[in-house]
């Protein structure tokens, strides 16, 4: 039987602790900070972050150098016959194409890069079965081929508190984001098949763009991820949120449970590279299907 390593990279929101405790390793995303370099989770905390940010420093991410990734892998080989790489999806970084070729060219049959087409606790719950089925006895590309063909069986919404970083990332016009600050509009976005797309822009509360997110994982739930299996059972609901203070993500999570009981749910912070591109006080909603049982017995 091969022995698996899975890695992923903080856009999971996965921390380096929690990577330890699950014996798998998390590539930090490297970040610039007023022309310092820094790594997030190793010498980037999520309080400096957040400071910076908010005072309004020269903040950017970009993807993990190619040379620090295979680093990782070279040492990760020593110990592991191969590895599930599960990087961000390729809607938010080149991440996934870089490392795929570099797999596809100097490393065959031995990494295998993930085009898993999530972001967040998506990734996260995407992480989590990986390790499940590495402990079954699958090999490396026997899980690459099971996230791939479930990758689509999620999908993910963000609502937006501030068009600023939409306008400074150039997603939305000058224009546009001086509109809809006047009219204090709450965008929800929505992640899904390597796509970052406007859903609803026209609400104007919290509570109005919560709404929006629980209606569309209904429709979800009770649409396509139904037609799966012919199944709602079987689910997880992910949150997640920017911010070092975010008191609407207990309403989030309030909604939730009222609106879907008893279904279990996983709640984290977006990761930092992310914050880059939407700003502090986002909230966030996912729905995830689990894993087929077909694959776990």
């Amino acid at each position: 039987m091969a022995r698996v390593a899975i890695i992923t990279d903080s856009n999971s929101g996965i921390t380096q602790k929690e990577a330890k405790e699950l014996n798998i390793k998390v590539v930090p995303m490297p970040f610039t900070i007023d022309r310092e370099e820094y790594l997030e989770d190793i010498n980037l905390t999520v309080e400096k972050f957040y400071e910076k940010l908010l005072s309004d420093a020269d903040v950017s991410t970009s993807q993990p150098s190619l040379n620090y990734v295979k680093n990782i892998w070279d040492e990760t080989l020593k110990e592991y016959d191969q590895i599930v790489y599960i990087p961000m999806c390729k809607a938010l970084s080149n991440s996934f194409e870089t490392t795929y070729n570099e797999a596809q060219k100097h490393y065959k049959d031995k990494v295998f890069v993930v085009n898993n087409q999530r972001i967040s606790v998506t990734q996260k719950l995407s992480v989590y079965d990986a390790i499940k089925l590495a402990s079954l006895g699958y090999d490396g590309k026997q899980i690459n081929d099971i996230l791939m063909e479930t990758s689509l069986n999620a999908d993910i919404y963000i609502m937006v508190d501030t068009l600023k970083y939409l306008k400074k990332g150039g997603r939305i016009t000058a224009a546009a984001a001086k509109f809809g600050s006047l009219l204090k509009i709450k965008p929800v976005l929505k992640i899904k098949a390597d796509k970052l797309d406007a859903f609803k822009m026209t609400n104007r509360t919290y509570k109005g763009a919560i709404r929006v997110m629980i209606d569309a994982c209904k429709k979800s739930l009770n649409g396509y991820l139904k037609d799966i299996d012919n199944r709602t059972d079987n689910v997880t609901l992910g949150v997640a949120y920017t911010g070092l203070n975010n008191q609407n993500v207990s309403l989030l999570i309030e909604a939730i449970k009222e609106e879907f009981k008893g279904y279990p749910i996983v709640c984290n912070p977006l990761s930092l590279s992310i914050t880059c591109h939407i700003g502090d006080g986002a909230i966030a909603m996912g729905i995830i299907k689990n894993l087929p049982d077909k694959y776990l017995s």
